[in-house]
């Protein structure tokens, strides 16, 4: 069953909030960074990506780095940017993005229920990147970010977050980057966190949905500081990691789409009778963006031409990692026709992200890419299905928007 805890969350004072709000440090590059925070003091990424602020350091994983991210924390304390609250609390964190809504809890879960498995993943982690946000975490004695978990849909707790929002005015309201609205309740009132960690008790799982990195790295800072501690009574804050935890149900995940540099070796020609042969049926589409409208259809561009490309039956396998479509473009075209072997290394192939749209594809093959591909999206039951299996999604497979605001909540260790 699934704990979940309030805490002491560190955030931002009222008046501060949509200047402090930020995005997640891993969806932008340094030069990015450091263009969103330039006029801005105040911004989260003089935190989460504290290497803007020391431009003549030219390593971002140099001990200076995690160094003056604990300096810029203690900065905002100091100014009153930051306050951190003074009893345990649970959070109601809602965004709205293109009028669609969801809501969800944010809390502390379980180091050793990420252990057992109950905190369930679907995606392998990189070690460089543990190795950052550990140093990162560990350095700044906090987690600064929380992870993206979900988990499927409980009326119960549904009825008792939307009673609570409903009857109260929000502590922080405001539309951030990308016109995402951010509202947040605090939840300070013991008898609702008690029935809000019950019925979380009840839950037999929480799902990753984004944040494998982050949850990976937080869990081994918590068992470093178990190692520090021998005498720890497992109550200790860094037992737990934050997390903001939204129903499944709420969530809505962007396709997430290949361009390739060359064509292999192929000719147009070549290369359209290997896909027929490999089990598609090709229809071409013509200049209009084509997006696949099911399950096992593609889109394909390829010289100024969209191409829909349809997956016979006889080749869809009966296996949960290999039907999704992005595990059949892999093995039918990318590997054996494109030759690319693995997704993870290849320099040859890229990934865009559906909140870019489609047209991005297009401009790619413009620029630097020869031929891409457009793929349905994931649905939130697959990603379940693949984690309750404890499977592996293949690379770049689901793309969740919007992303969580960053610099809103830290939870001290």
């Amino acid at each position: 069953m699934a704990t979940v805890r309030p805490f002491k969350a560190i955030r931002p004072a009222q008046k501060y909030a949509d200047k402090v709000a930020s995005l997640p440090y891993d969806v932008m590059n340094r030069q990015e960074a450091s263009k969103m925070a330039a006029e801005n003091p105040y911004s989260f990424l003089h935190i989460c990506r504290s290497e803007i602020d020391l431009p003549h350091q030219k390593d971002p994983y140099d001990k200076s780095v995690y160094e003056k991210a604990r300096e810029n924390i203690a900065n905002f304390l100091d100014k009153g940017i930051f306050t951190q609250d003074e009893e345990p609390a649970l959070y109601i964190y809602r965004q709205v993005m293109d009028g669609r809504v969801q809501t969800g809890i944010v809390g502390t879960v379980s180091v050793d229920e990420y252990q057992n498995n109950t905190i369930k993943k679907h995606e392998f982690t990189r070690v460089e990147k543990e190795l950052d946000r550990i140093r990162h975490f560990d350095v700044c004695d906090a987690n600064t970010e929380p992870v993206f978990l979900t988990y499927r849909d409980d009326k119960r707790i549904r009825v008792l977050i939307e009673g609570w929002a409903s009857g109260r005015k929000p502590t922080y309201d405001f539309t951030g980057a990308g016109g995402i609205r951010h509202t947040l309740w605090v939840v300070d009132d013991p008898q609702t966190i008690e029935s809000l960690t019950s019925l979380f008790g009840e839950i037999p799982s929480l799902y990753i949905a984004d944040g494998h990195h982050r949850s990976a790295s937080a869990c081994k800072v918590g068992l470093k500081r178990r190692e520090e501690t021998p005498d720890y009574t497992g109550e200790e804050e860094f037992n737990f990691f934050m997390a903001v935890i939204f129903p499944d149900a709420d969530l809505h995940i962007f396709d997430y789409n290949r361009v390739v540099k060359d064509l292999n070796g192929n000719t147009v020609e070549s290369l359209m009778e290997k896909i027929k042969a490999a089990g598609f049926k090709i229809d071409k589409k013509g200049e209009d963006v084509y997006r696949p409208e099911a399950k096992h259809c593609f889109g394909m561009f390829l010289e100024g031409n969209w191409y829909r490309l349809t997956a016979k039956e006889e080749i869809i396998p009966d296996h949960v990692i290999d039907s999704l479509d992005v595990a059949i473009l892999q093995n039918k075209i990318l590997g054996p026709i494109l030759g690319i072997e693995d997704p993870r290394t290849d320099k040859r192939i890229d990934f865009v992200g559906g909140i870019r749209g489609l047209e991005e594809l297009e401009k790619r093959c413009r620029e630097d890419m020869k031929i891409a591909f457009a793929v349905h999206p994931v649905e939130i039951e697959d990603l379940l299905t693949v984690s309750d299996n404890d499977l592996v999604m293949p690379p770049k497979s689901t793309w969740f928007e919007p992303k969580l605001g960053s610099g809103l909540f830290l939870h001290q260790l």
